[in-house]
Order: C-alpha cells, then sequence, then structure tokens
C-alpha cells in the first residue's frame, strides 16, 4: 500500500512537471512568434518634407539676393538647419513632419547709388505646421533698417 502511494506521488509529479514543461515551451513559442509577427510590420521609413522658404523684402528698400541666411529650428527638438536663399530670396529645407521656427537676420550693403546704404534685415515665422499633405511654402517678411555708410 505505501508503495503504490509513492508510485502515485512519483506519477503526478512526473504528469505535473511534463504539463509544466508544456505549458512552458508553448507559452515561449507563442511570445516568439508574436515578436516575429509584430517585427515584420515595422517600417524605419521616415516621412521627408520639402520646406520652401521664401524671403520678402520691403518695399523701397533692396530686390532679394543670393547668401541671405535662413535658419529652421525643430520645436521641441535641439536640431537646427541653416542655408542660404538663391537669387529669388528661396532656399528649400528637407524636414521629417514637425513644427518649426523659421528666422533671416542679415546686413546687405547697397554701394550701386552715390550713397552708400547698409541695410539690417531680421523677420521670423514660428508654428510652422511642415506636413506631408500640406505644401509647406512659406514666406518670411523682414522688418529693415539702414544706415549710411561714409566711405
Amino acid at each position: 500500500m505505501i508503495n503504490d502511494k509513492c508510485m502515485m506521488r512519483k506519477r503526478w509529479n512526473v504528469i505535473s512537471k511534463s504539463k509544466w514543461l508544456l505549458v512552458t515551451a508553448l507559452s515561449f513559442i507563442i511570445c516568439h512568434l508574436s515578436f516575429s509577427i509584430a517585427s515584420c510590420s515595422y517600417s524605419e521609413d521616415l516621412d521627408l518634407c520639402t520646406l520652401t522658404v521664401q524671403l520678402v523684402y520691403p518695399e523701397n528698400t533692396i530686390e532679394p539676393y543670393a547668401g541671405a541666411r535662413v535658419e529652421l529650428k525643430a520645436l521641441g527638438h535641439n536640431a537646427v538647419f541653416v542655408d542660404s536663399t538663391d537669387a529669388q530670396g528661396k532656399t528649400r529645407f528637407t524636414v521629417t513632419p514637425g513644427i518649426y521656427e523659421a528666422s533671416s537676420s542679415s546686413q546687405f550693403l547697397d554701394s550701386t547709388t552715390a550713397t552708400w546704404w547698409r541695410y539690417n534685415f531680421n523677420g521670423v515665422k514660428s508654428m510652422i505646421i511642415v506636413d506631408p499633405d500640406s505644401t509647406n511654402n512659406i514666406e518670411i517678411t523682414l522688418k529693415s533698417s539702414r544706415k549710411r555708410v561714409v566711405h
């Protein structure tokens, strides 16, 4: 009788251990498959957008020129992009979608007339939402001051 009870316990322990191993193995397989399936759908492709910035100069000052500095800051990040304008006063940035601030600050020496003038131009545009579904064209209207240069 005692041997029968010992045999029963041993059988129960063997059955319990084998069930535990089976459940553990099945759990591992299910977890592994679910991570494999989830990782197959992951994509690291970033949507890139082209943002065109047009500088608008005040009337009776100068025409747009190549080389004016334009900064683009990603709000909420430490990213700053810098470029210069073309002869039409435009520059283009290729960035990820987000919220940005564009600014321009430059000096221009007009020496085409008998009286020379140094112009200071400043402008900023905040809360620019760059999105693949938007046109992503902005204008920055510049403010100016000028000073006569004695030569």
